[in-house]
């Protein structure tokens, strides 16, 4: 396009006027809808366009508005949020907690001055240092979480002078060109190879994994540190075998490498404890956070380390920076998603959510095996796998037409996750097993399976 700055004057000051509106007369919501398809397919991706829900039924769905755990599009039809933004929503859309948090902050001051000490920092800091596990002190702030799985790895090549990282098959932690190496799926990766140096193994197969470092120490390809998530999220939400974090843990330790948890989206309550590593007793020597880490209402991730990981970083603390990562508008996010989290009591939530909604999920699977082959999670991290492809997306499709939100994994396309906010209520859930009763019933017999 050519530029045209008046043209650009009077289309952000039309923006901003709808933007001041408590509520949008016909015409406007219907130039929102026009204004949105139009400026996606010309300035963002239109390729993106056919894998959005939002045009896959009778109308064109754009959201406008939300709260707790449903959104609503700018008609106002209200839907259920059954996946959370890929596990944002912890804390539910807009908590009013996070949003005085960060509300309070923005009338104080909005980015700091790079150069004074900022208070919020330190305080969120210290607040991560008493919710994680283990030694775990120190806390690099990031801006998403593939830019704290970043900073991991660096931290692993300073502390251990390596360069050579190994993930797991069916791993997903990111796409910048460090994280990107980890996420097993060729479909990302080989329009950019070559990486980092990685090698993958099977997730959960301990032997697997010791017999690898094993190999690379012999041969002097020695390992910086092993990366895992200890719920692969995109791969299909697939558990990590009782025991299995534990083995990882005394392996890295034998063999000198890291053990580096992604809890981006496992992490912040979602499966019942604070981070899913709890439930093996077990601590990394970095994990890097993301996704609910900032309340939903702002993107902050973390990379969080034990003192060794952070000796080299200390010594020169240029080696790592970021301008915006860890502002005052996010930090207040997440101290206040840390508070809302202990004080609801979230954790549990999740947990008896979860116990309340798979056993309904198991039953619709064997109820309709030609459709939806099983049901697997913990807490309120759930996947619903099915026959194929097609049919997952005939479900999704069926469940969006009657009000409900839901969406596959980026690895396994056959796997439908179920993350809601952690805050859903039990007749919300309801309400989704019987629209995916429904919504079964109907592939079904669309298909005449």
């Amino acid at each position: 396009m050519v530029q045209d700055l008046n043209a650009a004057k009077a289309k952000s000051a039309e923006v901003l006027q709808l933007l001041a509106k408590k509520t949008l007369e016909t015409n406007e919501r219907e130039q929102v809808i026009l204004d949105s398809v139009k400026y996606w397919t010309d300035h963002v991706n239109p390729g993106f366009l056919q894998y959005r829900k939002s045009v896959s039924t009778d109308y064109t769905a754009v959201e406008w508005d939300d709260n707790g755990a449903v959104f609503r599009d700018v008609h106002g039809k209200e839907f259920i949020d059954m996946l959370g933004g890929f596990g944002i929503y912890n804390v539910g859309h807009r908590h009013p907690k996070v949003l005085a948090a960060v509300t309070q902050q923005l009338e104080r001051q909005a980015i700091h001055s790079q150069e004074l000490i900022d208070p919020l920092r330190t305080y969120l800091a210290h607040l991560v240092s008493l919710i994680t596990p283990g030694s775990l002190q120190y806390s690099f702030f990031t801006n998403s979480g593939t830019e704290s799985v970043e900073a991991c790895l660096k931290m692993s090549m300073l502390t251990t002078g390596r360069k050579h990282f190994v993930g797991a098959i069916g791993a997903f932690h990111g796409k910048t060109l460090g994280a990107l190496g980890g996420t097993s799926k060729a479909v990302f990766r080989e329009p950019f190879l070559p990486l980092l140096h990685w090698s993958h193994v099977p997730f959960g197969d301990k032997d697997a994994l010791k017999k690898h470092l094993e190999c690379c120490d012999f041969s002097g390809d020695k390992v910086a540190a092993v990366v895992l998530e200890p719920i692969q999220g995109e791969g299909g939400i697939n558990i990590a075998p009782h025991g299995y974090l534990a083995a990882a843990r005394e392996i890295c330790d034998r063999y000198g490498a890291l053990l580096v948890f992604d809890e981006i989206q496992c992490g912040m309550g979602r499966t019942g404890k604070m981070f899913y590593c709890e439930f093996d007793e077990i601590s990394p020597d970095l994990m890097a956070l993301g996704k609910a880490f900032g309340g939903g209402v702002m993107p902050i991730g973390a990379a969080v380390g034990t003192a060794k990981t952070w000796q080299r970083y200390i010594e020169n603390p240029f080696l790592h920076t970021t301008t915006f990562g860890g502002n005052p508008l996010a930090c207040a996010a997440a101290i206040a998603t840390i508070n809302v989290l202990l004080e609801e009591d979230l954790t549990t939530a999740a947990a008896e959510k979860g116990r309340y909604l798979l056993p309904a999920l198991d039953v619709l699977a064997r109820t309709y095996p030609k459709v939806m082959t099983s049901a697997r999670g913990v807490g309120l991290m759930i996947g619903m796998e099915f026959v194929d492809n097609e049919l997952g997306f005939a479900v999704a499709k069926n469940l969006f037409a009657r009000n409900i939100l839901i969406s596959g994994t980026y690895i396994n396309a056959r796997v439908l996750r179920v993350e809601p906010p952690l805050v859903i209520s039990y007749e919300q859930i309801d309400r989704f097993i019987g629209a995916l009763e429904e919504s079964l019933n109907a592939v079904y017999k669309e298909y005449k399976l």
